[in-house]
């Protein structure tokens, strides 16, 4: 693979864009040298790390082309089966793929009606969590994904979620676990599990899940963009999603950038792979987090979260997982759409 030496390129460190200097794509990974690289002068342009979209649903191999595109270079599926699938789409490139598998659900609740979704989802006793656990492990998952839902929605039961959690902690796993309601909010952050994904459409997380979610160290990743589409199911209601995001950040909760991109049939709307990403930051920006921290959402927060330590940052001996933007993403967060290149691993997409 060529050697390619970035000239005067800012770059996104985590907190600033730095002066114009020189990156060096060498092979795979981020180098140091570039003596004998193709040069290309960026005349001032932004380089950031490559997005991570941490909310994900992948059915067919061109959707990691579509995230791609706009600069997503690692997606985290949430809920795709069977085996063979998740296998196919580890190699099929060229953004990086990760998976929970099949999530564990209860017998209520809409994921039941999801076409394809095997009966061994869904988890009513602890004994048949454990079980559950056993069964990824075996699959080669990256990280276990649970339904809570309030009670008498139709989830797991509580000590049944327990058991996910904590079994799949004994496997050196973490586990993310769906949380759309206020109710089923507070049994997500009672279970420890180090991600709570999604916010209530309707309805406000409780102030004392929140100091938990805080205290316990717990990471949400909202999906605004899913809640947002939802919202039209609630008959008009102005929705507390915002709102709910807002009061975790000012409690300091950790936030990650996920969108619920999908094409399932079934899901309560069709989220676009990729441009969706450039979205969920409008949304998180109205909720108050910053672009420094919006930026830090989609690059080296879930970097670190999810144990990518490969990625998420520009600095040698990292994945070269990059994206070359027109403008100030500091300044002017739409400039994340103003795409010029990206890099997987050191391979510049043709686009």
């Amino acid at each position: 693979m060529a050697k390619t030496a970035l000239r005067n390129v800012r770059v996104f460190d985590g907190r600033v864009l730095t002066e114009p200097r020189t990156v060096v794509i060498d092979g795979p990974v981020l180098g140091t040298d570039p003596a004998g690289a193709r040069e290309i002068d960026a005349a001032g342009a932004t380089l950031l790390p490559g997005f991570i979209d941490s909310h994900v649903h992948l059915t067919e191999p061109e959707q990691l082309a579509d995230f791609a595109a706009w600069g997503v270079t690692t997606a985290l599926d949430m809920g795709c089966f069977p085996a063979e699938r998740v296998a196919a789409l580890r190699s099929a490139g060229p953004t990086e793929f990760r998976s929970a598998g099949p999530p564990a659900i209860g017998p209520g609740g809409m994921h039941v009606r999801i076409p394809g979704m095997p009966a061994s989802s869904i988890v009513t006793t602890a004994e048949a969590a454990v079980r559950f656990v056993e069964a990824r492990v075996a699959e080669g998952v990256d990280y276990v994904k649970g339904v809570a839902e309030a009670p008498g929605d139709g989830g797991p039961p509580a000590e049944a979620l327990q058991a996910l959690v904590d079994e799949a902690r004994k496997r050196g796993l973490d586990t993310v676990v769906h949380a759309a309601t206020p109710g089923a909010y507070h049994l997500a952050v009672a279970t420890g599990a180090r991600f709570v994904t999604h916010v209530p459409v309707i309805g406000r997380i409780a102030a004392e899940d929140i100091a938990a979610m805080k205290a316990a160290g717990q990471t949400a990743i909202p999906t605004l963009t899913m809640m947002e589409a939802a919202l039209p199911y609630f008959d008009g209601a102005e929705g507390d999603f915002v709102a709910n995001v807002a009061a975790l950040r000012a409690a300091g909760v950790e936030i990650l950038a996920g969108t619920d991109a999908n094409a399932e049939p079934g899901a309560p709307a069709a989220i676009p792979h990729g441009s969706s990403l450039h979205h969920e930051f409008e949304l998180l920006a109205e909720a108050g987090l910053s672009s420094v921290e919006i930026l830090r959402a989609a690059t080296v927060d879930p970097a670190q979260a999810f144990g990518l330590t490969d990625r998420g940052e520009i600095r040698p001996g990292l994945r070269a997982d990059l994206v070359l933007v027109d403008g100030d993403p500091v300044a002017d967060l739409s400039a994340t759409r103003a795409i010029r290149t990206v890099w997987c691993a050191g391979t510049e997409l043709d686009r």
